[in-house]
């Protein structure tokens, strides 16, 4: 597995090897020893969750606040998408930055994100789906986020933003700047 940091601290890019033949290919998604050793971190993920959304959905920018954040660590199964990361620790050197990657069925990419960061996604192709694994449970009391389109963060999300289709729920969320509290 290569493992690359992103500029974000904690934040990276894991590339599994890929064993093809003219039967198909073999990779291991996902090995937790390994994973820790990777990326120096001792991490326990306790749910998996997947989306199926056709070309366009955006969701996102979300995150769980407090004690409920999350870590995760994503992937595509089928299809293609933007996956965007932006960096809530206060504390951080690059607090309101983000990183974006594509993540695709064919390049196998995954995405560590680590606690204390917001995280959405993009479909660029005409379906996906969208796996990822959180090392702590959902809470809804919990649930927080931050506006797709804030100017701040200024993220290229590769489509036009009438081809896009969000919730209701993330049209109406806040930008970074007027955020009272972040994870």
């Amino acid at each position: 597995m290569k493992v690359t940091e992103t500029k974000l601290k904690g934040c990276f890019i894991l590339q599994p090897r890929v064993f093809e033949d003219e039967r198909g290919y073999f990779y291991e998604s996902y090995n937790h020893k390994a994973f820790c050793e990777a990326i120096g971190e001792e991490v326990n993920f306790v749910q998996d969750n997947q989306s199926f959304s056709k070309k366009g959905v955006l969701r996102g920018l979300h995150f769980q606040k407090g004690e409920h954040a999350q870590a995760k660590l994503v992937r595509v199964l089928e299809g293609c998408v933007l996956d965007v990361a932006v960096d809530l620790r206060k504390d951080s050197e690059t607090y309101g930055q983000h990183v974006s990657v594509e993540l695709t069925s064919d390049n196998k990419k995954q995405l560590f994100i680590p606690r204390g960061f917001a995280h959405g996604f993009v479909v660029l192709s005409d379906t996906a789906q969208f796996f990822y694994k959180c090392d702590n449970y959902y809470n809804q009391e919990a649930e927080d986020g931050i506006l797709f389109s804030d100017k701040e963060l200024n993220i290229n999300w590769y489509l036009p933003f009438e081809e896009l289709i969000i919730s209701e729920k993330d049209l109406i969320l806040l930008e970074l700047s007027k955020q009272k509290t972040q994870s």
